[in-house]
Formats: structure tokens, C-alpha cells, sequence
């Protein structure tokens, strides 16, 4: 009697390994819980819903009316780049400076003990950060051109340029700020070490200022990060084919864009499989 009672537990076994979710569907309901504490955080939900509008209020009113040399006006340039920088501001550094949190809360401690594979945390991030992302855009577009008449891009064409910059960046800023997140000891410093570096990208990435006008050292430097070629994607998808002569390059360069933030997003999913960790690390 006592040598067939392994079978059962064998079979126990089994059926609960059969029954035990896909890394799909608890990347699913981590998307909808990290939703869910989102919208808890109400600090949090006014300033990345409110941050780009405000930039966009206040730099449409002080250029109200001034036009590029080539006669864009200048709310339609910069909107290209405050959409950008929206986007890098919702996925890298608010990912990486509330991730850093979990971990110093314990949160992710706990999480550990729970039958969610990092993978499943990561793309649960991932798509929460793409619904944030979409909302505050469509809330940035909707001022842009009630405010300040700002045309929405002109046909299919340019709103395939929009959704494909629009989808990589915030692919590459995700991965990159899970993996950022290992860099601050504490969830304390985490905002002192993420949130200077956007600052200098958006200065030297064409955010605040005409691109083209930049210093050329300025110019090398934003090459290498992606915040530079989603504002140039993004210029492609709002201003007009003649506004493309205005770049340093002449053109908007949209495959090099695009391999460029590829190759983030890649190097960002890479750094996320050697960093990413349940704990913080001791001082």
C-alpha cells in the first residue's frame, strides 16, 4: 500500500506544473496591476500627465507667433521634441528610480517569492508604461492643437513614422530604465543619479532648442543616446518634407533612427538579464 502512494504526489506535481501560468498571461496581470498602482500614486500620474503639457503651455506662449527659418513655426518643432521627451521621462527615469524604490521597500524581495519570473515582472512594466505612455501623448496632442494649432501629423505615411518611433522608444527607454535601476544603491539617491542625465540629454537632444543650432560637440554626444533620434523621428512625423533640409544631415535619416534605437532596445534587454536583481545591493 505504502509503495503506490508516490504516484498521487507525482501526479499533484504534474497537474500543477500543467496548471501554473504563462510567462505571457503574468506579464498580463502585472501590466494591469502595475496599472492599477499607477493610478494609487496620484503624485506620480499628475506629474507625467502634467509635465509635458506644462513645457508645452509655457514654450508655446513665450514663442507664440516666431518661425523657423524655413517657416515652421517654432510650437510645431518643439512639440516633436517635449513628445519625445515624454516619452523617455514615463519609461527610463520614472521606471528607474520607482524600480529602485521596489527593491529598497522590499517589494521585489517579496515578489521573489512568488511564482513571477523576472521576465513576466519586466514585460508587465513594459506594457504599462506603453498605455502611460499613449495616454499622456494623446493628451499632449490634444493641447498642442487646441492651444496652440499645431497640425497632427498630415496622412498615413507620417503617422506610420509617429507609431514606430513612438513604439521603439518606448521599448528602449523600458528596458533600459529595469537595467538602469541597478545603478543607485538606494531607492533614496535614485532620483539624484537618473534624473541629471535626462536634463543634459534634453538640452544637447534638440528637446529645448533647434537641433541644427546646436554646437557640433553637442551634436556627437546626442548621436549616441536615443533621445536625439526620437526627436528627429518625431520632427519627421509633425513638421512637413521641406523641414527635413533643416537638419544637420538633410534629411531625417529614419532607417539610422531606427537601427539606433533597436540597438538600444537590444543592449537594454541584455543589461536587464545581467543586472536586473530581487534585492538591493549592500554597501
Amino acid at each position: 500500500m505504502s509503495a503506490t502512494t508516490p504516484a498521487p504526489a507525482a501526479a499533484r506535481t504534474a497537474g500543477s506544473a500543467r496548471r501554473r501560468p504563462s510567462t505571457a498571461r503574468l506579464a498580463r496581470a502585472r501590466t494591469h496591476l502595475e496599472l492599477l498602482q499607477f493610478c494609487r500614486q496620484r503624485d506620480a500620474v499628475v506629474f507625467v500627465f502634467a509635465y509635458p503639457v506644462v513645457m508645452m503651455v509655457i514654450f508655446g506662449a513665450v514663442f507664440d507667433g516666431q518661425r523657423l527659418p524655413d517657416g515652421t513655426p517654432f510650437a510645431r518643432y518643439f512639440l516633436a521634441g517635449i513628445v519625445a521627451t515624454g516619452v523617455v521621462l514615463t519609461s527610463f527615469q520614472n521606471l528607474a528610480v520607482a524600480i529602485a524604490g521596489e527593491r529598497e521597500d522590499g517589494t521585489l524581495k517579496r515578489l521573489r517569492g512568488m511564482p513571477v519570473p523576472a521576465a513576466a515582472y519586466v514585460l508587465g512594466k513594459v506594457g504599462s508604461v506603453l498605455v502611460v505612455a499613449a495616454a499622456q501623448v494623446v493628451l499632449l496632442l490634444a493641447v498642442a492643437r487646441l492651444a496652440h494649432g499645431v497640425p497632427l501629423p498630415a496622412d498615413a505615411e507620417h503617422w506610420l513614422r509617429f507609431t514606430g518611433v513612438f513604439v521603439l522608444g518606448t521599448l528602449a527607454g523600458t528596458v533600459l530604465g529595469v537595467a538602469a535601476s541597478a545603478v543607485p544603491r538606494s531607492g533614496r539617491s535614485a532620483t539624484a543619479v537618473v534624473a541629471p542625465l535626462v536634463l543634459v540629454l534634453q538640452f544637447v537632444s534638440g528637446v529645448f532648442f533647434v537641433y541644427s543650432e546646436l554646437p557640433g560637440w553637442m551634436r556627437a554626444v546626442a548621436e549616441v543616446f536615443p533621445l536625439k533620434w526620437m526627436a528627429q523621428g518625431m520632427r519627421a512625423a509633425f513638421l512637413p518634407e521641406s523641414a527635413a533640409a533643416a537638419e544637420p544631415s538633410g534629411s531625417w535619416q529614419l532607417g539610422t533612427g531606427a537601427l539606433v534605437l533597436l540597438a538600444w532596445a537590444l543592449a537594454g534587454t541584455l543589461l536587464c538579464l545581467r543586472t536586473f536583481r530581487w534585492s538591493r545591493r549592500e554597501a
